[in-house]
């Protein structure tokens, strides 16, 4: 599949996990800076807020606050500067940074990747840890947190890398493991199912639903992102160079955040990251709303 790709910025550094603000913005997260950015027709990027640490990826709140995974800087080759807490992180629409959860249910947050609303109003999060694939150092973990703030383990698995996470229409919350390039999916009565592996040398990072439920998994190194049917049967390939690390719909374009022309992560801090608009032609699903208390 083959679609027209603009450049809407560039110099990036590490851009990641974007989403849509209401009034059209759309708001990602730039790790290597530590903090998140703002993309605005007519003016370009702009810092939205300074979060310190290394900040992983972000979700708009139905309350306009924009809810953050926060690794603290320690993880990877690269360090922040400012090191924090891992955590996950609210910005109000005042702008102000607040640390919303540090712990639940006794686990210490290790590396908060990815983060999803659900339809009942939870925030949905991966915990994935240190990324080392050859020693796979750290558990893996699903997380729920509860509008009133509470939260629970969803689920506790295997060094597997969970990364990208999503909500399904009924409520299943998918997720990919980037060590062992599966999809999962665990429904509302708590059954795992597998929904897929994707192809050698497609190590998926983040994905996105179109209106239709189907899966758009960027895949880290891979040059696109595969198109996955909710019944795991592989549809598409979406060509994206370079680095393609998470993506948005808005409504028939795709938003990509890109990790540029590099052929390895150092800690160098490359500010070679782009911001892409696909035009797709592909609606996307409404996503979920919620706020945490």
């Amino acid at each position: 599949m083959k679609r027209k790709i603009e450049v809407m910025a560039e110099n990036l550094g590490h851009p990641e996990g974007p989403d849509m603000l209401e009034d059209g913005r759309v708001v990602f997260v730039n790790t290597y800076t530590s903090d998140v950015l703002v993309w605005e027709q007519g003016s370009g990027v702009s810092q939205y807020a300074y979060c310190g640490g290394g900040t992983n990826a972000c979700v708009v709140g139905d309350d306009g606050s924009v809810y953050v995974t926060q690794n603290g800087g320690t993880v990877g080759a690269w360090k922040a500067k400012d090191q924090v807490p891992a955590s996950i992180q609210k910005i109000s629409p005042d702008l102000s940074v607040e640390e919303i959860v540090t712990e639940i249910e006794g686990v210490k947050l290790n590396a908060p990747n990815d983060l999803a609303f659900g339809p009942n109003g939870s925030l949905y999060f991966t915990d994935s840890g240190e990324w080392d694939a050859a020693n796979k150092p750290d558990p893996s973990y699903i997380f729920e947190l509860l509008p009133d703030g509470t939260g629970r383990v969803l689920e506790e698995l295997e060094p597997v890398y969970t990364n990208g996470v999503a909500v399904d229409p009924d409520g299943s919350v998918v997720w990919v493991e980037s060590y062992t390039l599966n999809v999962r999916r665990r429904r509302p009565d708590g059954k795992i199912e597998h929904v897929c592996t994707l192809p050698q040398g497609h190590t998926p990072d983040g994905f996105k639903l179109d209106a239709e439920g189907n899966y758009w998994i960027t895949v880290f190194m891979g040059g696109g992102l595969d198109v996955i049917a909710p019944d795991g049967s592989y549809l598409d390939f979406l060509e994206c160079p370079f680095v393609p690390l998470n993506c948005c719909f808005d409504g028939g374009n795709l938003w990509v955040t890109d990790f540029g022309d590099i052929s390895e992560v150092t800690a160098e801090a490359p500010m070679v990251g782009r911001l892409l608009r696909v035009e797709l032609g592909v609606e996307g699903m409404r996503p979920f709303r919620g706020r945490i208390s």
